[in-house]
């Protein structure tokens, strides 16, 4: 990662003209469907559709991080996210395009009714400089003299699956070699995108003495982390198709049959173990769990993870502070339903843990509003995502939101004060919903 990036006005030029398109969403039967036996023709389709559609994600959050509220754009972390985003920006529009054969394009560009596709991304493909792609579909660089029109009209540009039967020439592989391992930097670049967002709402909270975000700050946060969800979910299908062995009931980080029970279950022990390990305890709070054993539907079995771990870890800290962590003998369970409906698969979570008070119901959906108060994120911390401490950043609760409403599902919350708490994920089961882009 190149420290000393900076956004030049000619990268400027192309961000603003890459904002200026939609995103285009997909939806997780459509990457299933499509990611099913994929050969170097479909993974080349999906190389190309990544360079058109992530260049134009990524030029809407630089623009948007650039154009914050308060001054908020101004702070050391959040310039650095921006960077970030527009270099890896500048990567993908500047990745060499392939030259193929003229009976390749033609097999390329040619569909089939029975071949599964992902929608057209939105960008101008006629418009110079920005469109390698053009190029390589024409084979010769120069655009045929289309370049010189600003036509908003895309492109056919869907991929399918069904190119089994042609002999792909070794530069497909080699340029779907060369793009995966572009992405995988760009991932790993990413990383700590979320800490780094939160160190930046924290330089400007002090920066401004303010005690709590305001509710543009915080409709910006859930944007940029739902669009981070997805970029990132689009990336990991792609690298995940490109080097993974197949599997039966996997296509790509997407599982076919995802286990409810299995999942629930393992975020169940790690919550339980990172609860035992923070209050040095032999025995956290027991969860009785009610899940049809057989019960399988198309996920992403690490959202769901993420999702359900986050969740318990607020219930059985609620239930150990209200209860004592010397009180192994008599903590009253934790309990997780599962069930499953016509549309949704809903998991509730039920405690004991006290429950919160009405007036407090509306800020736990707010980013960095935690119960523990000492905790802070210190200037070297650079974990990728909130994966160990127990509870603290104030992120739980909103990125889980997110998760879940990712592919069309969401999550609830009633408290009875003095009691406890009852958390509702709805999952939808249809995975036909397309991703809530913002």
């Amino acid at each position: 990662m190149s420290a000393g990036f900076r956004i030049t006005p000619a990268i400027w030029d192309k961000i603003h003209h890459f904002a200026s398109f939609p995103q285009t969403g997909v939806s997780l039967q459509q990457m299933v469907l499509f990611g099913q036996n994929p050969s170097q023709g479909t993974l080349l389709k999906a190389s190309q559709f990544l360079a058109e559609e992530l260049p134009v994600r990524l030029a809407h959050r630089v623009k948007e991080l650039d154009e914050l509220p308060h001054n908020l754009s101004d702070m050391p972390s959040i310039k650095k996210v921006k960077n970030w985003y527009a270099q890896s920006f500048e990567e993908l529009i500047s990745f060499p395009p392939i030259v193929l054969p003229h009976n390749i394009r033609q097999a390329l560009m040619t569909s089939r009714p029975e071949e599964h596709h992902l929608p057209e991304s939105k960008v101008n493909y006629f418009d110079e400089p920005y469109s390698s792609l053009h190029n390589s579909m024409n084979g010769n660089g120069n655009g045929n003299g289309f370049n010189k029109l600003k036509l908003r009209v895309p492109m056919e540009r869907r991929y399918y699956a069904n190119t089994n039967n042609i002999t792909w020439p070794p530069e497909v592989q080699d340029y779907n070699k060369r793009f995966t391992k572009l992405l995988e930097h760009i991932k790993s670049r990413h990383d700590p995108t979320v800490t780094t967002v939160a160190q930046g709402v924290l330089e400007w909270k002090r920066s401004q003495n303010a005690k709590h975000i305001g509710l543009d700050i915080q409709a910006w946060l859930d944007r940029f982390y739902l669009s981070r969800i997805g970029i990132r979910f689009l990336i990991g299908q792609h690298v995940a198709l490109n080097t993974q062995q197949a599997h039966e009931d996997y296509v790509g980080i997407i599982c076919t049959k995802a286990n409810v029970h299995d999942i629930v279950q393992e975020a169940i022990e790690n919550a339980r173990f990172v609860c035992e390990e923070h209050y040095a305890m032999f025995k956290g709070p027991p969860v009785q769990l009610i899940c049809p054993k057989d019960l399988v539907f198309p996920y992403v079995p690490g959202h769901l993870s993420h999702i359900c771990f986050e969740l318990l870890k607020n219930s059985l800290r609620a239930v150990v502070e209200r209860y004592g962590a010397d009180q192994e003998d008599n903590f009253p369970p934790i309990k997780v339903v599962v069930v499953e409906g016509k549309e949704d698969i809903t998991i509730k979570i039920s405690d004991e843990g006290g429950g919160i008070a009405r007036s407090a119901i509306p800020l736990i959906w707010t980013y960095m509003y935690t119960t523990m108060e000492s905790q802070g994120i210190g200037n070297d911390f650079q974990a990728s995502d909130f994966k160990a401490p127990m509870a603290g950043f104030g992120y739980g609760l909103p990125l889980s939101r997110l998760y879940a409403r990712y592919f069309g599902g969401d999550l609830r919350l009633i408290s009875m004060d003095g009691f406890g708490t009852d958390v509702y994920i709805h999952l939808n089961r249809l995975s036909s919903s397309r991703e809530p882009l913002p």
